[in-house]
């Protein structure tokens, strides 16, 4: 694996030259609840990442920090990208990347309102002959059902929950207070994913579920777990692609 982050430019131009495919961690900058950062997906998009392409031996690059996070807007400290400022930005990002050599590009996608963008911008960069493959935490939701002893809020819905706090305490555990951690299953309007719709109008915390039985060792898991599954799913693209 090449850190792109530490690199210069002679190591990334040998690490193309091996025929390498790059790994972008794409997170977010919103709240998640008075326990954890409001960096928390960037920190688990960048550590699920940086797993991958250990894995892959692939050039892990700086993460996009910020994301389409429109619905966590009614809490102080979300700072939201619209969803065409984050589809151009994968899209310039890839098309430097093919200008490179650099022969394809996985996204590791740590927030729920990135994928539209990431998957247009896919779209386009496939179109223009430069595979991409975009990971949304594979397995997410059979892991969480395995390892958490706390039930989602919702079903698919991790948020400042077990699932992400197990996480961030295996990830950045400085970062978590977890003194301040408390539950929240806020009862989810009926109109819920059929309209837009900011979190905070039936949400107060802006946690959902139960933070407190969260610990390193299941947020180890939980990454191992899902990085498992992309390099499966890696393997089965570069197979496809011939790359």
């Amino acid at each position: 694996m090449l850190d792109a982050a530490g690199a210069s430019w002679e190591d990334v131009s040998a690490a193309i030259a091996r025929g390498l495919v790059a790994v972008l961690p794409v997170g977010a900058v919103e709240q998640h609840g008075a326990h954890l950062p409001l960096l928390t997906d960037t920190v688990m998009a960048t550590g699920v990442a940086r797993r991958i392409a250990e894995g892959c031996d692939g050039l892990l690059l700086p993460a996009l920090a910020y994301g389409d996070a429109w619905t966590t807007e009614g809490w102080a400290g979300t700072l939201s990208l619209s969803p065409e400022t984050l589809r151009r930005s994968v899209e310039d990002i890839g098309r430097g990347l093919m200008r490179m050599g650099v022969r394809g590009l996985v996204t590791v996608n740590g927030h729920f309102g990135n994928r539209e963008p990431i998957s247009l911008a896919a779209r386009a960069l496939s179109e223009a002959g430069f595979p991409v493959l975009h990971l949304d935490y594979p397995r997410l939701e059979a892991l969480a059902a395995e390892l958490m002893d706390s039930k989602p809020a919702g079903p698919g819905f991790y948020h400042a929950d077990e699932v992400e706090t197990s996480m961030m305490l295996a990830l950045a555990p400085e970062s978590v207070r977890m003194d301040r951690a408390q539950p929240e299953y806020p009862e989810f309007p009926e109109l819920f994913g059929s309209e837009p719709m900011k979190l905070s109008a039936f949400n107060t915390s802006g946690v959902f579920g139960d933070p407190r039985p969260a610990s390193a060792e299941k947020g180890e898991a939980m990454i191992a777990g899902i990085a498992a599954e992309s390099l499966r799913l890696i393997s089965l693209w570069r197979g496809k692609h011939g790359i």
